[in-house]
This record gives structure tokens, sequence and C-alpha cells, in this order.
């Protein structure tokens, strides 16, 4: 019998292409894109935008930890953005593109603490990514769910 599945919540700037590293990773069994760590309820992608909703674009994921550990799916997080730059990934600036984990469990948030550790080590500048607790994911709109894949781009890397 397996573990049951668990949730992981990742803000890393733009989420389409995240959202396609993590779908591709063995032991994910579902990423959604949406919105989460904000204050207005239900919200929509042309808000989140203009900037004033204090959401992120972020990926839940959706795993077998009997597969991927929680802690593997964070140490690929670092690689998927620079973690470095505050409110903004290349060309996207806004609080809606800050790096950020979301835990939903002590030990997910002791296991991204370590995480950012150990990553630190790799960037000569301090990480900006903020650990805290998940509050509710706001799916995005269906346009949005598996955008890339929809279109035809492998990714949206600058």
């Amino acid at each position: 019998m397996s573990a049951p599945l668990e949730k992981a919540t990742f803000a890393a700037g733009c989420f389409w292409g995240v959202e396609v590293e993590f779908r591709n990773t063995p032991g994910v069994k579902d990423a959604q894109v949406g919105y989460v760590g904000g204050q207005t309820e239900n919200p929509t992608y042309k808000e989140v935008c203009g900037g004033r909703t204090g959401h992120a674009e972020a990926v839940e994921v959706t795993f077998d930890p009997s597969e991927v550990s929680y802690g593997e799916l964070v140490d690929s997080f670092w690689g998927l953005h620079d973690p470095t730059q505050v409110n903004r990934q290349g060309w996207d600036v806004g609080s809606q593109y800050r790096s950020a984990i979301f835990f939903h469990s002590p030990e997910q948030e002791q296991a991204a603490r370590k995480s950012q550790e150990r990553a630190q080590e790799r960037f000569r500048k301090p990480i900006a990514t903020e650990i805290v607790p998940a509050d509710t994911f706001w799916r995005a709109e269906e346009y949005h769910q598996q955008y890339l894949v929809k279109n035809g781009r492998a990714s949206c890397a600058i």
C-alpha cells in the first residue's frame, strides 16, 4: 500500500515553466498553477498581475512521498529560478513573481529551511525566498493550466 499523496506549494516567478518542471518529476502525480499568499478571495489573473491582491503565482504539486520526497522537490525548486531576486524573475517584476515556499506542515517547514541553508552555499547573494505557511490556493483559470504544453512550447525561460 502506497503512502497517501501530499501537497507542496512553490512560487518561483512565472508559473508556467515551474509547472512543467514539477509535472515532469517522477513521483509527482499532478501540478496545477494558481495564486497563493494574498488577501483577495478567488483572485483572477488580471487582478494578481495588477499587483493589488498580494498573491504570488504558484504551483501546487501533488506527490507520492514513497516515490519522491518533499526534500527532493524543495532541492529541485532552487534550480528552477533565481531565488536571490526580490519580487522578480527575469522580465517579470512585482510581488506576484516572488520566490516563496508555502509549507503545509512543520516537517515541510523544517525540510525547506534545511534545504535553503544547503542551497545558500551555491549562491553569492542571499536567498530572498520566503518560507511561510500555506494558505488558500486559488486555482488559476483553465487556460493557464498546462499552458506551455497547450501552446507547443517546451519552456518559457528567457
